[in-house]
C-alpha cells in the first residue's frame, strides 16, 4: 500500500445515503467555511500587499486588524440603500441574488477529507458528488455572468451597462480556456468526478518499469494544464491583473456602479467566494486534492481523520497567496490586449496540449510503455517540435521591430518614425479615438411603461420637493 493512499477514501456508492440531519450539518458547514474564508481573504489580501508595500495594513478593529472585513461587512448592511431612479427593480434585486447563490453551490461537489465519522455516522466530508462533477463548477460558475449582466443592464446606466458587458465577454472567453485546460486531467483520471479525480492522484506513477516512482499530482504531470487553468482563473474571476470590468479610470466602477448597502455586499461576496471556489478546484484537480504533501504524506494517519481538512485549506490559502501576490506586483492590462491573450494564446495552447497528452496517452497503452518511456520517447520530441514551432512564429511576428532596431543600432538616420497620436474627436468620423457616442441610452425596461431612458436632454427626479431651475439649484445653501 502506497504511504499516499488513504483507506476512508469515498467512492461514488458512498454518496446519496446520509440522513436528513447529515446533509443539514454539511450544508451549514459548507455555508460557514465559504463564509468564513471570504472574511480572511480580504485581511489576508489587505495584510500580504501592505506587506509588499513595506505598510501596515489594517491594524484598528480586532487584534492586529484581523477582524477589519467583519467591520467592513457590518458597515455595509447598515449603509443606505439607493434605489436608481430608472432602475428595473426586480431584475435590480434579484441580480445579486443570482450571482450570489451559484458561488454557493459549486463548492457542493469539492472534497474537503475523506469518510470520517460525525456523532456516529461515517459520511464523506463532501456534501455530494456525481459522475460529471467537475462540469458541475464549470456550470456554476457559468451562471454567475446572468447576474453581472442583468446587474449592469438593470441599473439604468450606461456605464453599468458597458461593465456588464465587459466582464461578460471576458468570464466566457476564460471559461473556454479554464474548460480546455483542464480536459487533460480528465483524460489521465479517467473520470469527471471530483472524489475519483482525488483518488487517482493518491500513488505516484511507475516510470522505467517501476525502478523510479514520480509524483502523482497533476500540477506536475500535465504542467501547461495547471498554467493555462491558472492563467484562466484569474480571468474569469475579473481579479488583477485582469481586473478590466472594474477599472475605475474608464468605467467608474464597473456593472456594481449603481449599487449599495447589502446588493453590493452580495456582488462583494460572490467575488471571493469564486476565488475560494476555482482555488479549491485547482487544489482538487492539480494539487492532490485533502491528501497531504510529502513528506507529511510518510506519516501514516496524514490522510485520515480529519487531518486532510488541513491539508486542504492550507492549499487553498496557498492559491489564495497566487491571487493577491498577482494584485500586487502585475499592471492592469489593456482591453484588447487581454482578449487577444486569451482567445490568441490560451485557446490555442489547450487545444494543442489536448491533442499531446491525447497522443502521449494512445502511445502509452498501445506500445505498453509507462510514463518516463513515453515522456522521454514522445513528450521531449513533442515539446521540441511545439517550441520551435513558437519561437519561428515569434521571429516572424517581430521581424519589423528587430530590422528597425538593427538600423538604430547601425546608425541609420531617422531609423524609428516618432509616434504622431491622431487628434481627439466624438468618434470614428473625427478621425479620432473611438469613444462611446455622448447620446448613448440604455434599453428601457418593458415594466417602466412611459418613462423615458435617460439620455440627451432627458430630465431626471432630484428627490427634491417641488421643481427648480438649475440656476436656482446652483444658488441653494
Amino acid at each position: 500500500m502506497s504511504v499516499l493512499a488513504a483507506a476512508d477514501q469515498p467512492t461514488l456508492a458512498d454518496f446519496g445515503g446520509d440522513v436528513w440531519w447529515i446533509v443539514l450539518i454539511k450544508i451549514v458547514g459548507i455555508f460557514g467555511v465559504l463564509v468564513l474564508m471570504t472574511l480572511f481573504a480580504i485581511v489576508f489580501e489587505r495584510k500580504v500587499v501592505a506587506r509588499m508595500q513595506q505598510r501596515i495594513g489594517p491594524n484598528r478593529v480586532g487584534p492586529r486588524g484581523y477582524l477589519q472585513s467583519l467591520a467592513d461587512g457590518l458597515k455595509l448592511a447598515f449603509k443606505e440603500d439607493i434605489m436608481p431612479a430608472l432602475a428595473d427593480k426586480p431584475v435590480y434585486f434579484l441580480a445579486p441574488v443570482i450571482a450570489t447563490i451559484p458561488a454557493f453551490l459549486a463548492f457542493s461537489v469539492i472534497p474537503l477529507g475523506p469518510t470520517v465519522s460525525i456523532f456516529g455516522e461515517r459520511t464523506p466530508l463532501q456534501l455530494t458528488d456525481a459522475p460529471i462533477g467537475v462540469l458541475i463548477v464549470l456550470a456554476c460558475s457559468a451562471m454567475g455572468v446572468y447576474g453581472i449582466v442583468l446587474g449592469g443592464w438593470a441599473s439604468g446606466s450606461t456605464y453599468p451597462l458597458l461593465g456588464s458587458l465587459r466582464s461578460a465577454a471576458q468570464m466566457v472567453s476564460y471559461e473556454i480556456a479554464m474548460g480546455l485546460s483542464i480536459v487533460a486531467v480528465f483524460l489521465y483520471a479517467g473520470s469527471m468526478s471530483t472524489s475519483e479525480i482525488v483518488a487517482a492522484q493518491a500513488d505516484g506513477i511507475p516510470l522505467f518499469g517501476g525502478s523510479v516512482t514520480g509524483p502523482g499530482w497533476y500540477a506536475v504531470l500535465l504542467p501547461v494544464s495547471f498554467v493555462v487553468y491558472v492563467i484562466a482563473v484569474v480571468g474569469e474571476t475579473n481579479r488583477a491583473p485582469f481586473d478590466l470590468p472594474e477599472a475605475e479610470s474608464e468605467l467608474v466602477g464597473g456593472f456594481h456602479t449603481e449599487y449599495s448597502s447589502l446588493k453590493f455586499a452580495l456582488f462583494f461576496l460572490a467575488e471571493y467566494i469564486n476565488i475560494v471556489t476555482v482555488s479549491a478546484l485547482a487544489a482538487t484537480l492539480f494539487l492532490g486534492g485533502w491528501r497531504a504533501p510529502w513528506p507529511i504524506s510518510i506519516w501514516d494517519g496524514a490522510n485520515t481523520g480529519w487531518w486532510p481538512v488541513l491539508w486542504f485549506l492550507a492549499k487553498v490559502v496557498l492559491a489564495l497567496f497566487v491571487f493577491v501576490w498577482l494584485r500586487g506586483t502585475l499592471p492592469r492590462l489593456r482591453y484588447d490586449q487581454f482578449m487577444r491573450f486569451g482567445w490568441k494564446v490560451l485557446v490555442p495552447v489547450g487545444l494543442v496540449w489536448i491533442l499531446a497528452v491525447a497522443t502521449m496517452r494512445a502511445v502509452a497503452r498501445e506500445a505498453d510503455l509507462d510514463g518516463g518511456q513515453v515522456a522521454v520517447f514522445v513528450g521531449v520530441p513533442l515539446a521540441l517540435l511545439i517550441l520551435g514551432g513558437l519561437l519561428l512564429a515569434s521571429r516572424r511576428s517581430n521581424r519589423d521591430t528587430r530590422v528597425a532596431a538593427r538600423a538604430a543600432a547601425a546608425g541609420a538616420l531617422n531609423p524609428t518614425e516618432p509616434e504622431v497620436l491622431p487628434p481627439t474627436g466624438q468618434g470614428p468620423a473625427a478621425g479620432g479615438f473611438p469613444v462611446p457616442p455622448m447620446d448613448l441610452v440604455v434599453p428601457p425596461s418593458p415594466r417602466l411603461g412611459r418613462r423615458e431612458s435617460v439620455g440627451v436632454g432627458a430630465v431626471v427626479a432630484t428627490g427634491r420637493r417641488g421643481t427648480s431651475t438649475p440656476e436656482q439649484e446652483d444658488g441653494d445653501v
